[in-house]
């Protein structure tokens, strides 16, 4: 289904659900500036890996799965110990765990600082604290982990060059902390917004995010979306 498709969806549903349809366009949504401090397209034949939070994974997955570039998007736990890495302990918000998404791509396509750029302007709210939407706790805090210092030089200096900007009307608190594990989310979460579009809570929070992507930044977007083998499902 279009983007445009969904996006009228999202607002019938957001009527029928009692929700504002003009809460629900102005989803937000900022154009932050370009990385200054980025890695070069390179043409190596490995690809590189992402781990991100930003609230509820099935949105950001479904974000990045729409990204130019993106080879494998997989939703998962990230900050904590693989023995409480399942959904219903990581929702008790006691785990150090955060909702992620791996983000598998290739460096000749897309930069790891154009992943972040999206990351911080349409993926989720970098300015909300242990939270996200209507998501509360420490699980859905904003949070990039690292796998190389040029990985940690490229986020330090976007989140400091954003924030020089004022690129929000309110201080960043996206945390930068060092790679220590990713755990896979149960095979119901994987491409949860692709099986599930007519989800109210996808529709309203989620929807809007990818018709961001597409309106702000058409370079970065691809219409089909990456998916997952049927292995996960």
């Amino acid at each position: 289904m279009k983007a445009a498709q969904l996006v009228l969806r999202a607002v019938f549903a957001a009527q029928a659900f009692g929700f504002s349809a003009c809460a629900l366009a102005d989803a937000p949504a900022h154009v932050v500036p370009a990385p200054r401090v980025d890695e070069a397209k390179t043409h190596a034949a490995s690809t590189e890996t992402a781990i991100l939070s930003g609230g509820c994974f099935w949105g950001m997955q479904g974000v990045f799965e729409h990204v130019n570039g993106v080879r494998e998007v997989v939703a998962g736990y990230a900050g904590g110990s693989a023995a409480t890495a399942q959904y219903e302990t990581v929702s008790s918000g006691s785990t150090g765990h955060a909702e992620s998404v791996k983000i598998v791509f290739d460096p000749s396509a897309v930069t790891y600082g154009e992943i972040l750029r999206v990351y911080f302007s349409v993926a989720h709210d970098p300015t909300e604290l242990n939270r996200q939407g209507p998501d509360s706790g420490t699980q859905y805090r904003s949070d990039v982990f690292y796998f190389t210092p040029t990985q940690e030089k490229i986020a330090r200096a976007y989140v400091a060059q954003l924030e020089r900007a004022h690129a929000f009307n309110d201080p960043i608190v996206t945390r930068v902390d060092k790679f220590v594990g990713f755990y896979p989310a149960e095979g119901y979460h994987q491409d949860y917004l692709l099986h599930n579009p007519d989800n109210p809570y996808i529709m309203i929070n989620d929807v809007p995010k990818i018709a961001n992507l597409k309106r702000l930044y058409p370079e970065l977007y691809r219409d089909s979306p990456v998916r997952l083998a049927s292995a996960w499902h």
